[in-house]
């Protein structure tokens, strides 16, 4: 059986992706874009499952199609990130419910805290109904929570 392969590592239950600040992420000023942040902490997230070892995000060859989706997602921008900054974003599960999965995402420029964002996240149907998380997933995710309830 080969390790999952995916970007950044992980620091014990905490998954950190380096990411640099380029010209297409910044506006007139050089400062990133608002919006973009919620892109890093998506990166973030996919790479914290892959790392985990979930490489399907959708599941559209079963029989009921299904795929992850976001339920809420809050973000605090402390300070901006500039270009050609590098950067962290550092993804922990605090949470993983039987239909729901929280994730706590910050993002750092060396020790420096410059967003912090959390999001839940779900599993629905392609006609939006909500399904548990499959136990194979579940299975997979447990070594990097910090806490589950059912």
């Amino acid at each position: 059986m080969s390790e999952p392969t995916g970007l950044g590592r992980f620091d014990g239950k905490v998954h950190i992706l380096p990411i640099r600040i380029y010209y297409e992420d910044t506006d007139l000023s050089g400062v990133v874009y608002h919006a973009n942040y919620l892109r890093y902490m998506e990166r973030g997230r996919t790479e914290f499952f892959r790392l985990a070892g979930v490489t399907k995000m959708a599941m559209l060859g079963d029989a009921e199609p299904t795929a992850w989706t976001l339920r809420s997602a809050s973000l605090e921008f402390l300070k901006p990130a500039r270009l050609e900054d590098p950067i962290e974003v550092r993804t922990s599960c605090p949470l993983l419910t039987g239909a729901r999965m929280h994730a706590d995402q910050k993002i750092y420029s060396g020790v420096t805290l410059l967003a912090h964002g959390k999001v839940e996240a779900c599993i629905m149907t392609m006609s939006g109904k909500p399904r548990r998380i499959p136990q194979a997933v579940r299975d997979k995710l447990l070594p990097f929570v910090l806490e589950t309830t059912d």
